[in-house]
């Protein structure tokens, strides 16, 4: 990032501290202002870009040293599923039926269809969220949920308390399961930032998924839609935004599209932007969309630059397994190093270690267990799956069932 050659970066909690097993939000305030008070140099930005509890870390702790974040109460709104959906309902009509579960007695909310997704009101990473088909499959998914739902709900409790809440949030609490119809077409996103008020979108990206499948193959940038149908989702993106309230911070919207007809329909919003996407801008404008977030905690304008980067476009690509297994060979690090040098502008990093269950490792969806994440920055698109489809030819990974 220009400057950062001026700048020292402090870690202060650790993504383990912070992501793995049941947290407790006041232990983590404490131990980052005991890190932060025992420094003799001055704070003056304190950045996160990972999902709950950092989202919300970071406006606390802003706060109590006076520094520019966003509204927790704002982030809460995006970061609460229910509530976000009431907010949307007063802007924009691009969203899907939806409506609360009772966990002790599940059924689908009135005016809410199957096939559809029941999910808590509070998870990341499509954690506990379930595609349900009928009422069999609602029950099995809600008991999932029942037994999951407190790790992230009890802890998001305590931030609520924090905020002054409308009386139907307030009822409804952090341990609640929301429906939603399930939402079909293409998947895209948005990205921007609010600074003093002004929201900027500053990039439109493709999400695709495997065929026949929910889970993400890679996010692509910039994307390959049309024109008319970016400018709607940036349109939309900044209607929501601003009825947020959202401001000092980067975020990111996602949607599914029809192509053909330009019909959008949100799917969430994300009061920050996308770590997953950091090398993707960085390949195509040449700056990492980090640097908008630490420009804004740091009370700037980010300038963002496009198209000075290497590539014309760029993806992050997740190498997947759809059956669990206990992984007995991966990839050496000789062999990922070689097929970087093979393949110009491609980066691979294994994700689970050898030993290990799939299924223990931590913030995979559903339905799916990461192998590889893999950077690939090419001049089209058809050499950005050309180059993906070489390199992941190029892996090995074994397995015992």
């Amino acid at each position: 990032m220009p400057g950062h050659e001026r700048q020292t970066f402090v870690p202060v909690l650790t993504p383990a501290e912070m992501q793995q097993g049941e947290v407790s939000i006041p232990d983590l305030v404490d131990r980052a202002v005991g890190e932060l008070d025992a420094r003799t140099a001055p704070v003056d930005a304190i950045v996160g870009f990972w999902d709950f509890p950092i989202s919300t870390l970071v406006p606390l702790l802003a706060r109590r040293y006076g520094l520019h974040a966003a509204p927790l109460e704002a982030v809460v709104k995006c970061e609460h599923k229910y509530w976000s959906r009431l907010e949307q309902q007063q802007v924009i009509d691009e969203y899907p039926r939806f409506g609360l579960v009772d966990l002790d007695e599940p059924r689908l909310p009135d005016g809410v269809r199957y096939p559809g997704w029941l999910k808590p009101v509070k998870s990341y990473s499509s954690e506990l969220a379930f595609h349900v088909r009928d009422d069999e499959q609602l029950a099995a998914a809600v008991a999932e949920i029942r037994e999951g739902i407190g790790r992230l709900g009890r802890p998001f409790e305590w931030i609520l308390d924090q905020v002054d809440l409308p009386p139907e949030i307030a009822e409804v609490g952090g341990q609640a399961c929301l429906a939603e119809e399930a939402l079909s077409g293409a998947r895209a996103a948005t990205e921007g930032y609010v600074r003093d008020g002004e929201v900027v979108v500053y990039g439109v990206l493709d999400s695709i998924t495997y065929p026949q499948r929910s889970s993400f193959l890679r996010h692509q940038y910039p994307s390959q839609l049309p024109d008319r149908v970016q400018k709607r989702l940036v349109q939309v993106s900044e209607r929501v935004i601003d009825r947020i309230g959202l401001n000092w911070t980067t975020f990111s919207v996602e949607f599914f599209l029809d192509p053909t007809s330009g019909d959008v329909s949100l799917l969430e919003i994300n009061p920050r932007h996308s770590q997953s996407h950091a090398e993707l801008f960085a390949h195509v404008d040449g700056i990492a969309n980090h640097h908008a977030m630490v420009q804004l905690a740091l009370g700037r304008d980010p300038e963002l630059r496009r198209g000075k980067g290497p590539y014309g476009i760029a993806a992050k690509w997740y190498h997947r397994r759809f059956d669990d297994g206990v992984l007995r060979r991966a990839p050496s690090p000789e062999e990922i190093a070689r097929i970087e040098r093979d393949i110009p502008g491609v980066r691979l990093s294994p994700v689970p270690e050898v030993g290990q269950r799939l299924s223990e490792l931590p913030a995979q969806d559903s339905y799916s267990y990461e192998l590889t994440d893999v950077i690939v920055g090419a001049r089209d698109e058809r050499e950005l799956v050309d180059k993906y489809e070489r390199a992941v030819g190029a892996l090995t990974y074994e397995f015992d069932d």
